[in-house]
């Protein structure tokens, strides 16, 4: 009886190892409310740029301008708010995530991290180039539903790589990106509903769940 039970034990050992080596642990769920609010925060700076409503209506004709040309200040506006939101974004959570590896005693690089970010950037990549191609035949009201369902796929890609619960992020931005290309007038409300309240939902659930 003891002998089938140390058995036990030890394939459970062996299994948690295995599973510990295959997937990138150390992702911190801070990382993802910091990374909603700076998105959230970057919405918040979009509205105050244009002075929009909460309708959002006037979101697709300011980036349009009388004469059907693009707007390229308001274009250049959205890029460096986006920037900014992306670059607050990575900056936290590659602290988070090195703090959060030295607490749980792994490597933050190795041959795991590199398959987890070669997938992820595969899809965010052919999406970033998709959604160029979108401005340059002036589908700007199409841009935030493809920022959220590429960026659905992309987690989708690397979610067999870290933790399961990545997945059902992935699937929620892909439905939400899917019904804002159906009322395209809104799509600052859905983008911020995509990286700022999914994220803050996902990263409290992911620090109740594996960090608290």
């Amino acid at each position: 009886m003891e002998t089938k039970e140390t058995h036990l034990e030890n394939l459970s050992e062996i299994r948690s190892l295995m599973e510990r080596s295959s997937r990138f642990i150390s992702l911190s769920g801070l990382s993802g409310i910091f990374a909603g609010f700076f998105a959230l925060l970057g919405v918040v700076v979009a509205y105050r740029y244009l002075d929009l409503n909460i309708t959002a209506a006037a979101y697709y004709k300011s980036a349009i301008s009388e004469n059907g040309m693009l707007n390229s200040t308001v274009l250049l506006f959205f890029f460096k708010d986006a920037v900014c939101v992306l670059m607050a974004s990575l900056f936290t959570i590659g602290f988070l995530t090195r703090r959060n590896s030295r607490l749980k005693n792994v490597k933050i690089w190795d041959a795991t991290a590199k398959r987890l970010l070669i997938n992820l950037m595969l899809p965010l990549v052919a999406g970033g180039i998709f959604c160029l191609t979108l401005i340059a035949h002036g589908c700007i009201a199409l841009i935030a539903p493809s920022t959220l369902i590429f960026y659905g796929l992309a987690l989708l890609n690397a979610s067999k790589y870290t933790f399961n619960d990545i997945r059902y992020l992935g699937v929620l931005e892909i439905l939400l990106g899917l019904l804002a290309s159906q009322f395209i007038d809104y799509g600052l409300l859905f983008w911020a509903a995509g990286f700022g309240v999914l994220h803050i939902i996902y990263g409290t659930s992911m620090y109740l769940k594996y960090e608290k």
